[in-house]
């Protein structure tokens, strides 16, 4: 019943910053907690962060955690990563997911994006 489609991704030093948006369409997902997953290359999907259905309470991941920040515009049906001070290490797939009840796990999260390349380069 909701798709959604990440984008923002793409190519960056080390030190620098980005930009992720995650758009819903189909219905609105102003109930669902929201979270940012990744997937390095040759790696399993792992949790970055989540964000509750009102925006009041957000958990990272100890990796991210400082230099990133989630966020939503409920209004917009959109949600957003921010991260700063870039490592190589951060480079994967980055996935954004709904899901009723809020967990670090991906199986707790029933819609998933298709996913946008985050590359960070030495």
């Amino acid at each position: 019943q909701v798709q959604l489609v990440e984008s923002g991704g793409g190519l960056v030093q080390t030190g620098g910053s980005l930009s992720l948006s995650c758009a819903a369409s189909g219905r609105s997902v102003s109930s669902y907690t929201m979270g940012w997953f990744r997937q390095p290359p040759g790696k399993e999907r792992e949790f970055v962060a989540r964000i509750t259905s009102s925006g009041a309470g957000t958990v990272y991941a100890d990796s991210v955690k400082g230099r990133s920040t989630i966020s939503r515009d409920n209004a917009k049906n959109t949600v957003y990563l921010q991260m700063n001070s870039l490592k190589v290490e951060d480079s994967g797939v980055y996935y954004c997911a709904g899901g009723i009840i809020g967990s670090r796990s991906s199986a707790a999260y029933d819609y998933w994006g298709q996913g946008t390349q985050v590359t960070v380069s030495s």
